[in-house]
């Protein structure tokens, strides 16, 4: 059902791909979920007169969709992936411009780790549930990277995937008391309604960056380049970055994004 539901909504976006003064942008649901988009995108299109329509996946899909030509923008993070879809001519133009950071959560049961890697073996060591958004999105990708670092195989009964965007993860975690890794935008969003605590911040290997690319218009002659370069100037602006600057600081005290 919800991969019919998807498909809908993602047949009525393409539905008016074609309008010269529309954009369809492929966005992570990490991002979706923090309520970024709906803060800042009525500035866009109130300034350039652009109507947004956004799907928001996994980083993998929105990258896959880039490739088949399915939309005229990117907002993703997944650097390695990004390179390379760049490299193969799918991509004209890339600018990193934020980042924040991932954290591990977990049950609030007050249980402290040294750090990333003490956590991460503890875990395994306990088999503390642990569940991965197996959606090869940009967090799944990061986390599975994690893991591999760390030389932990996750096929065991401990790890379990939802298959699901970030809010339905953290949601999951919380009422069955497991561990995840988020971006903290999300998590500090969704605080209020999650019975989950941050066991590991800060570390230097949870950076979190996110980059805006434009589809290559051979892809699709409905593709609009002209759009997408004008939506990569504004959110990599001065006064747009001031606008996520802001973002969160009234809310949580801290800006839920970095911008760079």
């Amino acid at each position: 059902m919800k991969k019919i539901i998807f498909t809908l909504m993602l047949l009525i976006s393409l539905a008016s791909f074609g309008a010269s003064n529309q954009l369809l942008l492929a966005t992570t649901t990490s991002v979706r979920d923090s309520g970024l988009l709906d803060y800042i995108l009525p500035n866009f299109e109130k300034e350039t007169g652009i109507d947004v329509k956004f799907v928001a996946v996994g980083t993998g899909r929105a990258l896959k969709m880039g490739e088949d030509g399915e939309v005229d923008a990117l907002l993703v993070h997944a650097k390695t992936s990004e390179l390379k879809f760049i490299k193969a001519g799918n991509g004209i133009d890339r600018v990193q411009f934020m980042h924040n950071f991932f954290i591990l959560v977990g049950p609030e049961d007050g249980k402290k780790f040294k750090d990333l890697d003490d956590a991460l073996n503890q875990i395994n060591k306990n088999q503390y549930k642990f569940i991965s958004r197996g959606d090869d999105s940009g967090t799944n990708k990061k986390e599975i990277s994690l893991w591999k670092n760390e030389g932990i195989d996750t096929d065991k009964d401990w790890y379990i995937s939802s298959g699901n965007g970030m809010a339905a993860t953290l949601k999951i975690a919380s009422e069955k008391g497991y561990y995840t890794l988020t971006d903290m935008s999300t998590y500090l969003h969704l605080k209020d309604q999650l019975h989950l605590e941050i066991k590991v911040d800060n570390d230097k290997n949870l950076i979190n960056e996110y980059s805006v690319i434009t589809i290559n218009p051979d892809k699709n002659k409905m593709i609009h380049y002209e759009n997408a370069k004008i939506f990569m100037n504004w959110i990599t602006s001065k006064e747009t970055k001031k606008l996520i600057s802001a973002y969160g600081v009234e809310e949580f005290k801290m800006p839920l994004f970095t911008v760079e």
